[in-house]
C-alpha cells in the first residue's frame, strides 16, 4: 500500500474511533517493534527518498517509548518478551525494541534514547556486514538512481536504459527496478549489484562500512547492559530463497560468528526481510533446530497468548519513517488494522 494511502487509512481508523472500539476485541499482549536507522532527517525536503521508510528519528523514538510507558507498558529485551509469552504472564502489556542490520546510527543516536528510557533493546547483525563485505543493494540502488541521469538494468525483461532526469523519473525506475532486484535468486542478486553499482560510480564497501558498525561498535555497544545482540544471517539472505541446507547453514553459521566476536551465546534471531514471501514455515523450523529461543519476522501484528506456540515466527510492529505520529501509533497498537491485514487472524504463520 502507498504510504499516503495508509495514512489516510490510519486517520480513518484514529478521527472515527474506530480503533478506540475496537481495542478490547483486538489490542494484544505486547508489541515486538522493528527498527532499522534512528538518526536525525536530513536537512530540507527529499523528493526522492525511496528507503525513507527504513529512517526514524531519535525524537520519534523518543516519542514512541514515552507513549507506551505512559500507557503502563512494561519495556522489556526479546527474550523477556518470549518468557512472558510462554508463561501467559498478560498483567501488563510488554514492549520490545529491535533493530535490524546494525546500522552505525543506532550507537551514535538511539542509544542515548534507549538509556534515557532504561529500555532494553536488541540488534540484529548479519557477519558480512560488520565485516564490511556486504551490500546494502537497497541503498546502492537508491544510490546509483539518484547519481546518474541515465541507468542501464542489465536485468531481461527491463529496458535497456532508464533516464531519471527528475525525482519522479527517478521513482519510476525505482518502482521498475526494486522488486525485480529484491525477487532474484540470492546470488544472482548479488552478482547483479556488483556489477551494476560500480558501473553506475557506487562502491559497495564504502557504502557498507559507512552505514554498518565494525566489530569494535558492536562489541562496545554488547557491552552496555541493555543491549542484547541477534543474529540476521552471514549475508542477509532471503532465506525462503535459498535451499534447505543453505538456509540452515546462514543461520547457524552467523550465530557462530556472533558468539566467537562476542563471546556470549545469541539465542535471538530476525529473518532477513522478514515476510512471507521470504521466511515461511521451513524457515521457522530451522531457526529452533539453529538453537534459537525467539525469532521475530516482518509479518506484521501484535502478540497474543496463542504466539506462546510460534516463537520461532513472532509479528512486529515497524517504526516506519513515513508514519511518524504518534496517533498513527495509537491505532496500530489497538490492533484494529493488524486484525484486517491477517483476515482477522491474530496468529499468521502460514
Amino acid at each position: 500500500m502507498k504510504p499516503g494511502i495508509f495514512r489516510a487509512s490510519l486517520d480513518f481508523f484514529h478521527y472515527s474511533g474506530i480503533s478506540r472500539a475496537a481495542r478490547p476485541l483486538t489490542g494484544g499482549a505486547g508489541a515486538i517493534f522493528m527498527l532499522h536507522h534512528v538518526r536525525p532527517a536530513p536537512a530540507g525536503e527529499r523528493d526522492f527518498a525511496p528507503n525513507a521508510g527504513l529512517d526514524v528519528t531519535p525524537e520519534f523514538l523518543d516519542a514512541v517509548i514515552s507513549f507506551v510507558k505512559a500507557r503502563g507498558w512494561r519495556l522489556v529485551s526479546l527474550e523477556e518478551a518470549a518468557r512472558l509469552l510462554r508463561e501467559r504472564d498478560f498483567d501488563r502489556p510488554f514492549a520490545a525494541f529491535t533493530l535490524d542490520d546494525g546500522f552505525r546510527d543506532n550507537r551514535q543516536h538511539a542509544l542515548e534514547v534507549f538509556a534515557r528510557h532504561d529500555c532494553p533493546f536488541t540488534i540484529f547483525i548479519a557477519p558480512k556486514y560488520a565485516d564490511g563485505q556486504g551490500e546494502l543493494w537497497w541503498d546502492a540502488l537508491e544510490e546509483a538512481i539518484a547519481g546518474n541521469g541515465v541507468i542501464y538494468p542489465g536485468i531481461p525483461g527491463l529496458p535497456e536504459k532508464i533516464t531519471c532526469l527528475d525525482d519522479a523519473a527517478r521513482q519510476r525506475a525505482w518502482d521498475q527496478l526494486y522488486w525485480p532486484v529484491r525477487s532474484m535468486p540470492q546470488h544472482d542478486q548479488r552478482r547483479w549489484i556488483r556489477r551494476f553499482a560500480p558501473a553506475h560510480g557506487v562502491d559497495l564497501e564504502a557504502l557498507c562500512r559507512r552505514e554498518i558498525m565494525g566489530w569494535e561498535e558492536i562489541r562496545e555497544i554488547a557491552a552496555h547492559p541493555l543491549c542484547t545482540i541477534g543474529a540476521h544471517t552471514m549475508n542477509h539472505f532471503a532465506l525462503r530463497l535459498l535451499d534447505d541446507k543453505e538456509a540452515f547453514s546462514e543461520m547457524v553459521l552467523s550465530k557462530a560468528r556472533l558468539e566467537e566476536e562476542l563471546g556470549r551465546e545469541i539465542r535471538t534471531f530476525a529473518y532477513p526481510y522478514g515476510d512471507a514471501t521470504t521466511a515461511g514455515p521451513r524457515d521457522f523450523a530451522l531457526a529452533g533446530r539453529a538453537g534459537f529461543d525467539v525469532a521475530v519476522t516482518t509479518r506484521k501484528g501484535l502478540l497474543y497468548e496463542q504466539h506462546r506456540d510460534h516463537l520461532m515466527a513472532l509479528p512486529r510492529v515497524s517504526l516506519n519513517g513515513f508514519y511518524q505520529k504518534i496517533r498513527y501509533l495509537d491505532v496500530l497498537l489497538s490492533g484494529a488494522p493488524f486484525m484486517l491485514f491477517n483476515r482477522l487472524r491474530k496468529v499468521n504463520v502460514a
